[in-house]
């Protein structure tokens, strides 16, 4: 499922002002408030960062039972925002597969949580 162009060029300023960081799920849960099926997430991204809670439309693919332990890639940077009760601290990252579901990203290896993208 192709997303449509790229967006316009950006200068590498500006990409690395976004503070992508690995972390770890810890918790995961149900969100049966939200407009959309959505799971809630609380990340471990180190002791510099901490742990943040998250809302993530994922449902296609994940269970709250199968994200604990599951490594993954958030943008730590942006400020908070309010999904319904749910005050959500990091963007978790994602990519479609060609039925538009979201699958998450991650990194491959042994780097620990709070580990930024470089």
């Amino acid at each position: 499922m192709s997303e449509g162009p790229a967006q316009p060029e950006i200068a590498p300023e500006d990409f690395f002002r976004t503070d992508i960081r690995l972390g770890t799920i810890v918790r995961a849960e149900p969100f049966p408030e939200a407009r959309k099926p959505a799971i809630k997430l609380w990340v471990d991204f180190g002791p510099e960062i901490g742990e943040r809670k998250s809302s993530a439309q994922i449902t296609d693919h994940y269970t709250p039972e199968t994200l604990v332990g599951r490594r993954v890639l958030g943008v730590v940077n942006f400020p908070p925002r309010q999904i319904g009760p749910v005050r959500s601290e990091v963007l978790v990252l994602g990519v479609t597969d060609t039925d538009g579901a979201i699958l998450l990203l991650n990194a491959d290896g042994d780097a620990p949580n709070g580990a930024r993208v470089s």
